[in-house]
């Protein structure tokens, strides 16, 4: 990777230029440089090297100063992300700090950043759960949100190709409505998943639970191999970054397959203010960029742009990109950029104990879950609330006893000694909300950030159907769980904000319409051909399964579409 100053618009000028080198960003970068394209992939935040820089990854516990919690001093400078499961003492350094990037929150919204190379793949929760149609046609069926312009045929030929270089575990479940992939050997569901399991499949006709689908090499392939990457080692430690490449992030795996073309440009410190936009032309010229350490605004040029700068930092770039011709944001003609912003809500928990089986434990850990589907409104509306919600599944067995008190050989003994107790059942949900008009983001008037870039405007609040949904997931699984014998079961509202659970969503949504979309079924903009947007800005509606792999099959695609374009003179 190369970095040096620029001092000339030749040396400026590039192919392509990348806004972002997270989950969509990396693979921009990979599939642009491998097609033959100079690319110049710029990052807001420092660099980091694959294993060199991840500081903590080989720590024990009893290694941190303060034995892994944050302490208060520090603890006021990270509101926002201290708020997130994810944070710790061992993860602080790929966390953002309240004042490098500050915004406000019309409605309450906590947006969770990690500027670094690599972004938030460095921290991701790896479950990789392909869409159906059932999720790419939910708009048409229930007439909320825009109707999507792509089907699953046209991007299941992209999920396999992302998902056998990326290395996913998962097992092959037959379910229509969550479709099989590319996958590495399963983990292994504990013997009171299993039964959990069991129980559902004989009390329910459309549920099920399966071993979760995730973005970890458990039998490296060559391709694998070949990026230098390794078996997941099971350390369960992976958002501090991984040594061995055992689970994708974009430092381990395409940022380097980039790199390895020798046409990738690696610019970290660069704060994109905006794109710049030839009216002459009739299309986007290039980026300009606040250099981070010296403030210095610098412009860089290519024929076309990728926008992967995470979903609100790429709604803010497009509306801090204006001109004569787009007064209110690039490509902004319908006043549709920065609405329909939308995220999964995970307020819901349930918890239960389980008698049962008490001869048994789990093996070792599990960088994975048990995965319940989405079951609600999936082949009809049978509810008062639109869309559905998919929950994980964990049973897991803790040590009974504590020993406050004790020393030396007295607590030696009994450590050795313990006892285990009864199974601790848990689920999450992960909840479809729908985008609406008015959950928004927009630019400040007067507002600015250290780089001299309005602050962000974010008003994006639960609604009624979140309430409802809520409500439903905690009588169902509830339900559920008595059928398998739990007890002890606590329904749980964690009041876990919009955006908390890093799955925002939407505000430069794909559509059939240029009316009311932002754009086309390639990821290309309306009114501004040579942009294309790939990361979680583009999502037309949220589906139920974790985001990144349908990121990832989406930035393929794009980018081959977008050099074939480029080729044919189209652009």
């Amino acid at each position: 990777m190369s970095y040096f100053n620029i001092d000339s618009i030749k040396e400026r000028t590039f192919d392509a230029i990348v806004i972002g080198s997270g989950i969509s960003g990396g693979w921009a970068a990979k599939e642009l440089t491998q097609k033959g394209l100079k690319t110049l992939v710029l990052e807001r935040g420092r660099d980091v090297k694959h294993v060199v820089d991840y500081s903590t990854t080989l720590k024990n516990p009893w290694e941190f100063e303060h034995l892994g919690t944050v302490p208060q001093e520090i603890k006021k400078d990270y509101q926002i992300a201290s708020n997130h499961y994810i944070f710790s003492e061992s993860t602080l350094h790929f966390l953002v700090r309240d004042d490098e990037q500050p915004y406000i929150q019309d409605k309450p919204y906590s947006w969770i950043r990690g500027y670094q190379v690599g972004g938030r793949s460095l921290l991701w929760a790896r479950q990789t759960q392909r869409w159906s149609d059932f999720d790419f046609e939910g708009p048409a069926r229930d007439g909320f949100a825009t109707d999507w312009p792509i089907r699953y045929k046209d991007l299941a030929p992209w999920y396999s190709y992302v998902e056998k270089f990326a290395g996913i575990t998962g097992n092959k479940d037959g379910l229509d409505y969550l479709p099989d992939g590319e996958f590495l050997p399963p983990h292994e569901m504990s013997c009171v998943e299993k039964h959990f399991k069991q129980v559902v499949s004989q009390n329910y006709t459309n549920r099920h639970v399966i071993i979760g689908r995730a973005a970890h090499i458990t039998e490296p392939k060559p391709i694998h191999l070949q990026q230098g990457r390794a078996k997941c080692q099971n350390r369960v430690i992976c958002e501090r970054g991984c040594p061995y490449g055992g689970y994708f992030s974009s430092n381990s795996s395409t940022l380097p397959w980039a790199e390895k073309t020798g046409k990738m440009t690696l610019r970290p410190h660069s704060v994109v203010h905006s794109i710049i936009y030839d009216e002459q032309k009739g299309k986007a010229t290039g980026v300009r960029v606040v250099d981070a350490n010296t403030k210095e605004m610098i412009e860089f040029y290519a024929k076309i742009i990728f926008v992967n700068a995470s979903t609100l930092n790429s709604n803010m770039i497009l509306l801090n990109s204006t001109s004569h011709r787009f007064p209110n944001g690039l490509g902004n003609d319908n006043d549709i950029l920065g609405r329909y912003i939308a995220f999964h809500t995970s307020r819901g928990r349930i918890s239960a104990e389980y008698d049962g089986m008490l001869d048994s434990t789990t093996d070792g850990r599990r960088p994975n879950i048990s995965y319940i589907p989405r079951f609600r409104n999936v082949y009809k509306q049978e509810t008062d609330f639109l869309r559905g919600y998919a929950a994980g599944f964990t049973a897991s067995r803790s040590p009974m006893q504590d020993f406050p008190n004790e020393l030396g050989e007295s607590l030696k003994s009994h450590l050795n000694q313990q006892q285990l107790g009864p199974w601790s059942i848990g689920s999450h949900m992960m909840g479809e909300t729908i985008p609406k008009h008015e959950s928004t983001v927009r630019l400040d008037s007067i507002l600015k950030d250290k780089y001299g870039i309005p602050q962000l405007r974010a008003s994006v609040p639960f609604d009624d159907n979140d309430d409802k949904m809520l409500k439903d997931f905690h009588e169902q699984l509830g339900e559920m769980y008595r059928k398998a014998g739990f007890t002890n079961i606590k329904l749980i509202d964690t009041q876990r904000l919009p955006g908390n659970e890093n799955h925002e969503m939407g505000g430069i949504r794909m559509g059939k319409d240029a009316k009311t979309s932002m754009l086309n079924a390639w990821n290309q903009m309306h009114h501004c051909k040579n942009v294309f947007v790939t990361d979680g800005a583009c999502m037309t509606s949220t589906a139920t399964q974790n985001p990144s792999l349908t990121y990832m099959a989406l930035t393929a695609r794009a980018a081959d579409y977008a050099v074939k374009q480029l080729k044919a003179l189209k652009l």
